[in-house]
């Protein structure tokens, strides 16, 4: 019988909804939620982004070391061509280095032609390209007329 004498005394009910906060308060809190909210995701999108750096930093150098592994192939290979190319000249009366350097030479002079020749075909290509985006013109023209008519 003591407990239910306590209650009244004190005035309070239990069952009662807590006061009411006023609105700055609420405001208050809200923008404190939002700011939180705002900084967890951006701590998130830090951690997504240094993990993307970092797998594209790891394929980054596997294919570098793979160019140069590619590289120190096609220079053997280009080495073994251009000593295969020396020994056309096997029946020429001419000295052993003589025939390894005319084999370098015209292997040289090869790849020098396919290269001029793709950085010829290329420029024409490059040239013929129109760099000025016209779809992206287009739409900020229509965007522009279409702001002259609403104001």
């Amino acid at each position: 019988m003591a407990a239910p004498a306590t209650a009244m005394t004190t005035g309070k009910d239990a069952s009662a909804p807590p006061e009411t906060e006023g609105l700055p308060s609420l405001v208050g809190r809200l923008g404190d939620d939002v700011m939180q909210l705002f900084d967890t995701k951006l701590s998130l999108l830090k951690v997504e982004i240094k993990e993307e750096v970092n797998a594209y930093a790891r394929g980054g150098v596997a294919i570098a070391t793979g160019g140069i592994i590619a590289a120190v192939g096609f220079a053997l290979l280009n080495v073994a061509v251009a000593f295969g190319v020396s020994t056309l000249f096997a029946a020429a009366n001419l000295s052993q280095s003589t025939k390894y350097a005319l084999g370098f030479v015209i292997t040289g002079l090869f790849y020098l032609m396919i290269g001029g020749l793709m950085v010829l075909v290329t420029k024409s290509r490059l040239a013929k390209q129109d760099l000025i985006p016209n779809r992206t013109v287009q739409e900020l023209r229509k965007d522009k007329q279409w702001l002259k008519n609403e104001l």
